[in-house]
């Protein structure tokens, strides 16, 4: 049974412009609802834009699964006035309904999780044709004329009486192929309703949509953390390696500043069982050319979804993100920070990583910061012999 994901996005965005690619914790909005997907049991997941710049960053980006496959729609279907159903219809006729089910992902909805979509996958079976999420308020909800809708308001019943109300949160919604074709919708008759966390109702059409939800994510993330024996320590480059600052000349990039006493911590934590990696998004010759010097093998540049490569890379190394160390400076390295076991930050690092890291360092970028900080992994992982 062939599975497919599907993810419209749009260039345009009247109220947060640009909303797809803007960074929510670090990562541009769509890669959450994009990167869950790809961890989940769909068999493939087509990005469906109108925005030349988003498929040639997923091309870039994704390199290391086969399952994610950008696609170029038309003007009509990326039109204000086009619905989702109509960019469904002409993807799914453009091929020829290749599949068995389709499931539509929203990219403004990034409290979904795998676990969401493989269960709405799995509730299409012989009972239902068709699933979607849903959030149970307990709220009392009222009409424009002043009458309520979910409760009795002489008989107010206490929260942990009351039922609630399911409200659809537009996440994630699967059909069957027979029943998309005969109703031209994302759902059909028989409809499965799977629910979410509360948060995953909060919709991003403001400014101030987005600090809440950005700030929910940071939370929900920190929250998992559950801090192991640390068998892996990733980095940052710039700002973390160095002290942030590049010369350059007529060629281009010229010099890097690199502290030798972070190579030996490097060295030592290496002796001691924890594997290091190298996680940047700059794609830098000189970058690489340190990495080999200092013997580190697993070094990854040019990445902007470092979330997603992340989780990649534990999956492959049979591993949990509790057993990484991480250390980074900046928002690009933010989701990382508040979900790995234990996350450190130089102390001339960006304010915001400063707030959600778990340890501070007292030296800088480029001085000492990396020896810092391995000192602290030696110690605290003593506590596991």
């Amino acid at each position: 049974m062939k599975k497919i994901g599907f993810i419209p996005l749009r260039k345009g965005s009247k109220g947060i412009p640009n909303k797809n690619k803007r960074k929510m914790v670090g990562r541009p909005l769509f890669t959450w609802v994009l990167g869950e997907a790809i961890f989940s049991n769909l068999d493939e997941i087509f990005v469906y834009t109108d925005d030349e710049g988003i498929i040639e960053f997923i091309k870039k980006e994704y390199h290391w699964t086969g399952k994610v496959k950008p696609l170029l729609r038309s003007a009509e279907s990326a039109s204000d006035s086009a619905s989702t159903e109509m960019a469904m219809i002409e993807f799914c006729e453009s091929m020829n309904y290749n599949f068995d089910v389709f499931c539509l992902l929203q990219a403004t909805s990034p409290f979904t999780k795998k676990e969401d979509i493989n269960i709405c996958l799995e509730r299409l079976n012989g009972d239902f044709d068709s699933a979607l999420t849903v959030v149970n308020t307990h709220r009392f909800l009222w009409d424009k004329s002043g009458k309520p809708i979910n409760y009795n308001p002489k008989n107010r019943p206490r929260r942990q009486d009351f039922e609630g109300l399911l409200i659809e949160n537009g996440a994630v919604y699967a059909t069957a192929k027979e029943s998309l074709i005969s109703s031209k919708n994302r759902l059909g008759n028989k409809v499965a309703v799977v629910e979410m966390s509360e948060e995953s109702l909060y919709e991003i059409d403001s400014e101030t949509d987005w600090i809440v939800v950005e700030n929910l994510l940071m939370e929900r993330q920190k929250r998992k953390k559950s801090p192991e024996k640390i068998t892996h320590l990733v980095l940052d480059v710039d700002g973390v390696f160095t002290d942030g600052t590049i010369t350059y000349n007529e060629d281009g990039e010229h010099t890097k500043s690199f502290d030798m006493r972070d190579g030996m911590g490097l060295e030592i934590i290496r002796e001691h069982g924890v594997k290091v990696m190298v996680m940047t998004s700059e794609n830098s010759e000189l970058v690489a050319k340190r990495m080999e010097k200092l013997k580190i093998e697993d070094v990854f540049l040019g990445v902007k979804d470092k979330y997603t490569l992340l989780k990649h890379i534990a999956q492959n190394k049979n591993t949990s993100l509790n057993n990484m160390a991480y250390i980074g400076d900046d928002v690009n390295d933010l989701t990382n920070i508040c979900s790995v076991g234990w996350s450190l930050t130089p102390n001339n690092a960006t304010d915001i990583v400063k707030q959600h890291a778990d340890i501070v360092l007292s030296k800088n970028s480029g001085a000492g910061a990396i020896r810092e900080a391995c000192q602290f992994i030696l110690n605290y992982n003593k506590r596991f012999q």
